[in-house]
Order: C-alpha cells, then sequence, then structure tokens
C-alpha cells in the first residue's frame, strides 16, 4: 500500500459520457439491431457507405437490405462471442450482394447488436497478413523491457507510417512518461516527457482497459451521427467497444493545440490494469485499413506476452535475491541473535536489495536506529498515527509528512519512509528511511491544470513545450519491486523473528531437523524436476524437423507442466480438478475454439503426481488435433468422456470428428510415445490410441489411487520406460557394457537415459521401473552394469542394490538426496549420480570416474 491519494475534483475529458457519444468517424458506417435483427440505429453516411439502393431503415429488417449469406456470416460471427467486451473481425464481406467488400466489426451491448463496417483493402490485404509472423517474431527476441520498448516502437511505425510513435509508461501516481520513441527526423523529440494523469481522464482509462484500440483518422472531419427508431430515441446507444466512435470535443481540442492531424492509441494492460499506452501522431489526416490496424492490435498483444515474460524473469530474479536475505535473516536469528542489538548488521543486508539512508526499528518499546533516521522520541509521536492507519502490510511515501504531521520534525534528515508493521496488532515496526532530495522533473507543458466548477467551461491547455519542474522535501520514490521486497520481508520477520519466545527455542533442535528433511525433499523433488524438463528439451529434439519447431514443440510441453504445477500447488501440493486441465489447455493454445469441446461427464479430482502425466497427454492430445486434427479447420470438434469404473478407476475417452481424414503416421514421434506410454508406464494404467478416418480416438484408464474423491494429499508416485535408439559405436577406450540394467520411475528420463548408454556404446538396455520388475529383469538377464534410481516413488531400491551387490554386478546410484553419499559403501554401489544428470555423468559412471 502506498500513501497516495488523488483528488475526486474533475479535470478536463472527465464529465463527458465519452461512451456515449451519438457519432462515429466517417470512414465507416453503424447499424444497430435488437434480436430479431430489426435495425435499430443507423449512421447518417449507410446510404453513402453502401449504395443509395442497398441502405437499410430504422425499423426495417435487416435482411430486407443485406444477403442471406452476409446475415448467415454476421450471426456465425456473433455467436463466437462468448465474453463480455468482445469483438468479432470479418473480412471481406459483401454485405449487399452487389460486390463491394467491407471489413466488418460486431459485437452486442445489452440486447442490441453493434455492426460496424468500413471498405475492404482488397488489394493490400494479403501484405497486411504476411506481416504479422515476421513483427511478432523479432518481438519475441527482446531480452529487456527497453529493449522491447524501442523495438515496438520502431516496428509499429514501420507498419503503420505515423510521423511519431511512443511507447508511454503510467507511474504509480498515474502520470505517464514516453519511455520509448520513434520519430520523423525533423520533429522535436518526447522521449523523457511526463505527462499528469489528467491528460488521460479516469473514464478513459477504465474504457482502454475494455476496448484497447483507438484510431482517429482526421481531427477536422465532421462526425456522422446516428439516428434511432422512435422506440429508441430514449436508449443512448453504448459505443464502448465500438471500432468507430467519434472523439471528445476536448480531446481534438487537446490533439490539435499539439498539432496533431491523426492518431492512434494501443493500449498495454497487465493483470486488468493499464501499465502504458502505444500511441501514434501524424500531422495531417491518415486512415489506416481495418486489417492492418488488426496487424497492429495483434503486435499489441504480443508486445504484452513479451512484457509479462521479461517483467516475470526480473520478478524471478528478484525472489531469489530476497530468499538470500530471507535464509541469512533466519540464520543469523536461529543463532539466536537479536534484531533490535543486530539492526546494524541486518541493514548493511537489506541496502543490497533496498537502497536507502536510514533504519530504525520498534519491538517492545525496545528502540534502535542506524544512518540517517529519527530520534526515539521524535519516532514514537508517529505511533498512534501508524497504529490507526488502515491494515496493510507496507506502507510507503515519498515524503511521509505530507501525511503524518509528525514527520514534519525530522523531514531535513528523512523524508522517505517504508513501513513494515512487524506484530500484530501493529505495534512494533521497522522502518526504512531516504533522504529528501531536490529533483527536477521534465513535464510536456505545465501538468497544473484548472479544476473548473460544473458551471465553467472546460478547456484543454495548449501548452507541450518541455516545462522542468523543481520538486522539494521528498524523497526517492519506492519501486514496486522494492515495496514487494519489503512485504516479503516482513513476512519472514513475523513468522520467524517475534515467533522466537521461549517454547520457540526450545523446540529448536526439532524445528532444525524438520527444516532439514523439508529442504531434503526439496532438493530431490527440484531435482527430478530438472532432470525431467532436460529430458523433455532432449526428447522433443529429435522430432524436430527445424529450430521454430523444437522450440514450439519445447515450450508447449513444458508449459503444460508448468500450468499443471499451478493447479496442484494451488491448495500447497492437493489434488487438482481434471476440468482445470482441459481448460488450461485449451485456453492456451485453441483460444477461440473452447465452443467445439464438449466433456460429458462429472469433474474429478486427480492427485499431484498423476496430474502432471495428464497434463502432458493432453497437452499433446490438443496440439495434434490443432495441427492435424478436428480442430485444425473451422468445422471439427472433440467430445471427451469422463466417468469412473465400478472398481474405481477413471476411465477417458477421447473422440475427434469433423475436422479432416485421419491417417496413421508413418512413425512414431516423442508426442505419440508421451500419449501412449506414459499413462501405462508412470501410473499403471492403460492408454489406447486409434487413428480412424473420421477422427482420432483414445481411450485412457487411471488407476482409482490416483484419484482423489476428498482431495486428500497421498505420497508421490511413479513413472517411466525406454524406447530404443540406434546403436553408436562409442569412441571411449575403456570397455564398454553389453548389457545395462537402468532403474527409473520416470518414463521421459528413462527415455533420455537410455540413450545416453546407447550414445556411449551400450547394446541392450533393461528398463524397470518397480523393485520387482527390477529383480526379475536381474533373474532374467544378469546386467554387466546397472543405473538405479534409488527413490521409486513409495518405494526405495535398495533391495535392488543389495541383489546386484551379491552377484557383484558394478552399479550406481541416482537421486536428488544429497545425504545418500554417506551410505554408498553399505550399499556396495560405485558411486552417485546427482540429478539432474546427462550424458557426461553415464559416461563417467560407465567409466568408472565417479567422484564419490
Amino acid at each position: 500500500m502506498n500513501f497516495q491519494t488523488f483528488s475526486n475534483d474533475l479535470t478536463e475529458c472527465d464529465r463527458e459520457p465519452i461512451q456515449h457519444i451519438n457519432f462515429i468517424q466517417d470512414f465507416g458506417a453503424l447499424i444497430a439491431v435488437d434480436t430479431k435483427w430489426t435495425v435499430t440505429h443507423l449512421s447518417a453516411n449507410c446510404a453513402e457507405m453502401l449504395g443509395a439502393k442497398t441502405a437499410p431503415e430504422l425499423g426495417q429488417a435487416l435482411d430486407q437490405c443485406f444477403t442471406d449469406d452476409a446475415i448467415s456470416t454476421l450471426k456465425g460471427a456473433l455467436a463466437k462471442i462468448a465474453e463480455d467486451d468482445s469483438v468479432e473481425r470479418l473480412f471481406g464481406v459483401d454485405l449487399a450482394g452487389n460486390g463491394q467488400l467491407f471489413d466488418c466489426a460486431i459485437h452486442p451491448t445489452g440486447r442490441t447488436i453493434v455492426v460496424e463496417f468500413e471498405r475492404h483493402a482488397d488489394a493490400q490485404f494479403q501484405d497486411h497478413l504476411l506481416a504479422i509472423t515476421p513483427a511478432m517474431s523479432q518481438l519475441s527476441n527482446a531480452r529487456s523491457t527497453d529493449n522491447l520498448c524501442d523495438m515496438a516502437a520502431r516496428m509499429v511505425r514501420e507498419l503503420l507510417g505515423y510521423d511519431r510513435v511512443m511507447i508511454y509508461r503510467f507511474h504509480s501516481d498515474d502520470s505517464g512518461e514516453v519511455i520509448a520513441e520513434d520519430k520523423r527526423d525533423d520533429l522535436e523529440t518526447y522521449l523523457g516527457l511526463r505527462y499528469p494523469r489528467s491528460d488521460i481522464p479516469q473514464q478513459a482509462r477504465s474504457l482502454f482497459v475494455r476496448n484497447r484500440f483507438r484510431i482517429i483518422a482526421d481531427m477536422d472531419r465532421e462526425p456522422v451521427p446516428i439516428d434511432a427508431a422512435d422506440d429508441h430515441q430514449d436508449d443512448p446507444l453504448d459505443l464502448s467497444m465500438s471500432v468507430l466512435r467519434s472523439h471528445s470535443l476536448m480531446h481534438v481540442k487537446y490533439m490539435k493545440n499539439m498539432g496533431v492531424g491523426a492518431s492512434l492509441a494501443i493500449a498495454i494492460v497487465r493483470h486488468g490494469k493499464l501499465w502504458g499506452m502505444i500511441t501514434c501522431h501524424h500531422y495531417s489526416p491518415k486512415s489506416v485499413p481495418y486489417s492492418l490496424r488488426s496487424v497492429a492490435e495483434m503486435l499489441s498483444h504480443m508486445f504484452s506476452m513479451t512484457l509479462d515474460r521479461l517483467l516475470i524473469a526480473g520478478s524471478d530474479a528478484l525472489r531469489a535475491r530476497t530468499q538470500t536475505l530471507h535464509q541469512l535473516l533466519m540464520q543469523r536469528l536461529a543463532d539466536g541473535a537479536s534484531f533490535v542489538e543486530n539492526l546494524d548488521t541486518f541493514a548493511n543486508f537489506l541496502g543490497d536489495l533496498i537502497p536507502h539512508d536510514g533504519t530504525s526499528v520498534l519491538i517492545h518499546d525496545e528502540y534502535r536506529s542506524h544512518g540517517d533516521s529519527p530520534s526515539k522520541e521524535q519516532f514514537l509521536a508517529l505511533v498512534p498515527t501508524l497504529g490507526a492507519a488502515p491494515d496493510s502490510p507496507v506502507l510507503a511515501a515519498s515524503n511521509l509528512a505530507d501525511h503524518i504531521p509528525e514527520a514534519s520534525n525530522f523531514s531535513d534528515v528523512a523524508a522517505g519512509a517504508l513501513i513494515l508493521p512487524i506484530s500484530r496488532p501493529p505495534r512494533d515496526y521497522l522502518v526504512l528511511w531516504r533522504k529528501p532530495l531536490t529533483q527536477t522533473v521534465r513535464w510536456a507543458g505545465n501538468p497544473a491544470k484548472a479544476i473548473s466548477p460544473t458551471s465553467e467551461r472546460l478547456e484543454p491547455r495548449s501548452s507541450f513545450a518541455a516545462w522542468a519542474q523543481t520538486v522539494e522535501g521528498h524523497a526517492e520514490q519506492w519501486s514496486d519491486d522494492h515495496i514487494a521486497i519489503a512485504e516479503s520481508l516482513r513476512t519472514t520477520l513475523l513468522e520467524v523473528i517475534l515467533r522466537m519466545t521461549d517454547e520457540v527455542s526450545r523446540e529448536r533442535k526439532r524445528a532444525r531437523e524438520q527444516q532439514d528433511l523439508l529442504i531434503a525433499e526439496l532438493n530431490h523433488r527440484v531435482r527430478n524436476i530438472l532432470n525431467l524438463i532436460r529430458s523433455l528439451v532432449s526428447q522433443s529434439g529429435k522430432d524436430a524437423p527445424d529450430i521454430g519447431s523444437f522450440t514450439a514443440n519445447i515450450d508447449g510441453r513444458i508449459k503444460a507442466l508448468a500450468s499443471a504445477h499451478d493447479n496442484i500447488t494451488r491448495q500447497n501440493w492437493s489434488s487438482a480438478p481434471l476440468g482445470d486441465l482441459f481448460a488450461s489447455e485449451i485456453e492456451a493454445y485453441l483460444t477461440g475454439k473452447q465452443d467445439r469441446l464438449n466433456i460429458v461427464g462429472d469433474d474429478v479430482m486427480i492427485k499431484p503426481e498423476a496430474y502432471t502425466v495428464l497434463a502432458l497427454v493432453v497437452h499433446e492430445l490438443v496440439t495434434n488435433s490443432a495441427k492435424y486434427g478436428s480442430l485444425c479447420d473451422s468445422r471439427g470438434t472433440i467430445d471427451i468422456g469422463v466417468k469412473r469404473a465400478d472398481n474405481g478407476d477413471l476411465l477417458i475417452s477421447w473422440r475427434e470428428r469433423g475436422g479432416p481424414p485421419v491417417q496413421p503416421p508413418t512413425r512414431r514421434g516423442f508426442g505419440t510415445t508421451i500419449i501412449t506410454r506414459i499413462i501405462p508406464h508412470d501410473l499403471r494404467g492403460e492408454a489406447d490410441l486409434t487413428f480412424k478416418l473420421s477422427g482420432l480416438e483414445a481411450q485412457f484408464r487411471i488407476p482409482a489411487r490416483h484419484v482423489s474423491d476428498d482431495g486428500d494429499i497421498d505420497a508421490p508416485e511413479r513413472r517411466e520406460p525406454a524406447s530404443e535408439t540406434e546403436n553408436k559405436t562409442s569412441v571411449f577406450q575403456w570397455p564398454v557394457p553389453e548389457h545395462v540394467l537402468l532403474v527409473e520411475d520416470n518414463m521421459i528420463i528413462a527415455l533420455d537415459t537410455e540413450d545416453s548408454l546407447r550414445e556411449a556404446g551400450v547394446k541392450s538396455v533393461m528398463v524397470e521401473s518397480t523393485v520387482s520388475g527390477a529383480l526379475e529383469a536381474i533373474e532374467k538377464r544378469q546386467p554387466d552394469f546397472a543405473v538405479v534410481d534409488f527413490n521409486l516413488g513409495s518405494e526405495s531400491s535398495a533391495k535392488v542394490a543389495e541383489e546386484l551387490a551379491r552377484r557383484g554386478v558394478r552399479f550406481v546410484l541416482a537421486t536428488g538426496y544429497s545425504e545418500l553419499g554417506r551410505d554408498l559403501a553399505s550399499l556396495g554401489a560405485d558411486g552417485l549420480i546427482r540429478k539432474p544428470y546427462g550424458k557426461a555423468e553415464i559416461e563417467r559412471a560407465l567409466a568408472g570416474d565417479m567422484a564419490e
């Protein structure tokens, strides 16, 4: 939370009902109909746009002037709209049957259907479509936020041809700053200029979150009025999602004051809030075809996704640095150190993550300060106000005296404050201070805009020359990252420091043992996950004809795992609904085709270990269908059946219909291997795949132990098989074992390990995933060497190790547990391979070159 507050006074444009402007721009026309498709609203230029003989009239049925095919196309597009604020686009539609093609946008608003249309740019349409792929490919290669913004500004200007393109980012106070720009050489730069929050009214911000694209083709053209039928005269037409909606007179005057003749804006939205804008200015009228605008809008979505990826990566790095701080704090405090007495040391730790000039801590009336900070008396004067503040993890201010007058007593020493309440109810605090600075902010014109009473006429400002504002007595703003670190630190302080009572001290040894066990289990899980991902990368590369396909394949599979992991960790590693799995895959890969998926049966809860296995299977099924099956065109459907067998097993059926004819594949790829083998191997279930001409069909049986009726969590399960690969001649000098036993409960890791063994020259590899299976394999044919995963889900491989040692067979153990190294001698193993491992570790194991 910030102390930041905003005035409720209205500024320019704030009082205009911009979504109810009863006008449109003249480069297109608008028709609105009711649910019976009778015309209720009509723009005055419909006759001119369509031709006088084909123009509809108010109160007339739309099918009297539009062809049956056009009406059917419009209704089909409308039927695809499943969410509020959605708009369907249509390109090259012959509305009146006279050969004149139009690009259309259709959306519902209440019980009214709005159809907007403009002339189709037939000669350029294909060129516009061809611009999508290279533009998106370039954006996806961005390596930093600054690089992304610079690249986007340049690409949008090259694509649309505007005189100036800016990337505009909002600050925490809703003001904005131009952070990237591409322009004509003769224009002055706006880069680095700040714009006050009033330049984009609050209602316009809200509308941009809903309708992210806005174009004004000509600031000087007269808008076209919209006429309404007699029975709709009192119903203003909501044009919130309109493509052609005319513009506010205040906004037009504002833009003219800047010398702008045409503009285009695309909102950048993250987590439902405006992050910034892509703003285009042209200094003369400019019309951009609908198809090209659609390409630019797709580009903006790619921009948002890439931005999200970069920011998430930054957050991950931040979390890693924060975790280091937490570990340092926990280590010191666990050893009995007092936070108050060791404030100087802790303040130095904090300074590496959150730059600050001073620190204060008050715990149980004991006060200690470090650096530039208030005295105890000055600080205690703040406590009553802090205690009455709204409950919040963190309070941040660049000038605390603006919010707590008592802070003015030391504002020359410490102005900015990041306040962490570290007790419940608030009585103890950790505060980071920043010194006051003299700062200069470059605004685009004087940001002080008059607040007009309702009775007075509002006028937009006319000066946009760089205007320097000197700000004194304020500290540097606390960034969102700094606030996030502080919130995380507060959690540590609450959970670790303040709970270190005498009782906790007496139980410290037991707690440390539990922590060691937890860390060991976490270490094992993380190593298994890393090994699984490394193996996915290796196996996916075998089917990919090129680097692009490889990237898409591995990206989809890892995203499927990540999505599944999110579902099962949402409630602390618990069972998750099977329906969520299908929903996330459809949402991620088949946006807009959800209505062609029919799931019959009750939703069930799948236990965590089985859930990630099913995630890979469902991902491969959906991806295959989107590429080759019923979802690769506009007609096909998928029927999914889910039911429980009498013995509690879960039966899942997958049936595709309506797509192109299906032929069995001539070769088995890695995706097919996942579908057919991972459930039998990892879950001890069944999988059957049938390539019928009418469409792919699949049947799966999931054992009852993987299905949770009450959401309880069971112990981790098992996985794995192995596929044979081409034998390769070893290039190594040591003797290569002829027959190797591989005991591994994860199918994908087993496949990759088997490949590594064969590439090292091993002729025969036997793969087993259970203790009983491994013992039977040893009895049938004694191996020359063995690689044994020590932890097989609910059982260990100790008996396998004992049998191999008894027979004198050389073997190594594979594990994610670091403590196992101490038991190598007693188990008789040659050495230990730590997960994640690869080909190099396998070769060293075969050669007997083990460090342990």
